[in-house]
């Protein structure tokens, strides 16, 4: 470098894909990374989430080929490790083209080939694990990592090495760590139509909606309470939309007596403005689910997705619920009945509803991309200095 030539800023490769759970921390971990002036770079595929989020956002996106890690015999199996060849070769070429001097993977099969490239070529690795219980591919990359960051507390202890491993909490998305629910709530209720003397319960089940979920709401009518007190802001998803708002017209026409307000959806874009109109949540309990019910302080009936891997929504409503953040409704006792059991005394009781909402507010993070950013950085850095002999 000549003298008064600025140097370049230390670059990071980040691989986070494959369903919104990895892209959005590993979006608001670049932004962190940015701010604090380092350079970023993505690795995933052309079919996953990551080829559409990551290039909207700004970002590069170098695509590789990578395939589902899998504990089932298969043709797919079978060609994996081809695939994982191929895939690691590429990423190993771009960690020397691109000066590479950290990396940072969020787990999903997309990790797998950066994991390997960067222990071959010996670039620091920092793991995130967004789950109460870890995943195949962050198991695997935390064997090599200099640091894994974890988003539930007690997480720490499923993994070997627990020196390395750091609470940072799970990255939200860019807006919500500052985001003041209670001045919003006005604006937002007014968004959607609701009155502002009545409680709110949020319903959702993700961008595609749940139908078990759906169905329990519906057929809650007859076991609500205090139903003139209550409105129902429901994200039933795209693909049921029809099914349940035809639903909801039938059952609030055919109740003798009196009923909620409802107000059912199927995709809510800004889940922030959705929030701040709530009272209480019904929903899955996905790791960015719980980090924004978290940082918002927003108390939930949780209902874990029965078939995740490793059950690890059940694991992550259960460190709400042990906190007095969240009660965990199983899959299996799912009912309407159960559903206005668990949600109405919350809904009918303000004193217990802020004190669950403080457990809720208690267990957030919303500085954990910075978190996260720090541990990156600083292996970052310390790469860089090696490289130009500075100590």
């Amino acid at each position: 470098m000549s003298a008064g030539e600025q140097p370049t800023p230390p670059r990071v490769l980040v691989a986070g894909g494959g369903t919104g759970g990895h892209v959005f921390p590993s979006l608001a971990v670049a932004s962190a990374l940015r701010d604090a002036g380092l350079d970023v770079e993505f690795v995933g595929t052309a079919r996953g989430l990551e080829s559409r989020l990551v290039p909207d956002a700004g970002w590069t996106l170098h695509e590789v080929e990578a395939r589902p890690l899998s504990r089932k015999l298969s043709p797919a199996t079978l060609r994996l490790p081809l695939v994982l060849v191929r895939a690691t070769r590429r990423v190993t070429g771009l960690i020397a083209e691109r000066d590479i001097a950290a990396a940072c993977v969020f787990g999903g099969y997309v990790s797998v080939p950066l994991t390997l490239a960067a222990r071959r070529t010996r670039t620091p690795l920092v793991v995130h694990e967004q789950n109460a219980v870890p995943g195949l591919a962050n198991r695997l990359a935390a064997q090599w990592a200099e640091a894994v960051a974890v988003s539930v507390p007690g997480t720490e202890e499923r993994f070997r090495d627990r020196d390395r491993v750091v609470l940072t909490g799970n990255p939200v998305r860019p807006g919500f760590g500052d985001f003041d629910r209670a001045a919003t709530r006005p604006d937002a209720l007014a968004a959607f139509d609701l009155e502002p003397d009545r409680r709110t319960l949020l319903v959702f089940g993700g961008s595609q909606g749940a139908r078990k979920l759906n169905d329990a709401v519906l057929g809650s009518l007859a076991h609500w309470s205090e139903p003139g007190h209550l409105q129902i802001l429901h994200a039933a998803g795209r693909a049921d939309h029809e099914r349940v708002r035809a639903g909801w017209e039938t059952a609030l026409a055919a109740h003798d007596g009196e009923v909620p307000l409802v107000r059912c959806h199927g995709f809510i874009a800004a889940m922030e403005t959705a929030y701040a109109a709530a009272d209480v949540v019904a929903c899955r309990a996905g790791a960015s689910t719980i980090a924004e019910l978290t940082v918002l302080g927003l108390p939930s009936v949780l209902v874990p997705y029965p078939h995740a891997t490793d059950d690890h929504q059940t694991a992550n409503a259960r460190a709400l619920a042990d906190a007095g953040a969240a009660k965990l409704l199983p899959d299996g006792w799912l009912a309407p009945k159960s559903l206005v059991g668990m949600s109405e005394p919350w809904l009918n009781d303000d004193a217990a509803r802020r004190e669950a909402g403080a457990a809720a507010k208690a267990l957030g993070r919303p500085d954990a991309a910075e978190r996260v950013a720090r541990l990156v950085a600083r292996a970052a850095r310390r790469t860089r200095a090696g490289r130009e002999g500075r100590p």
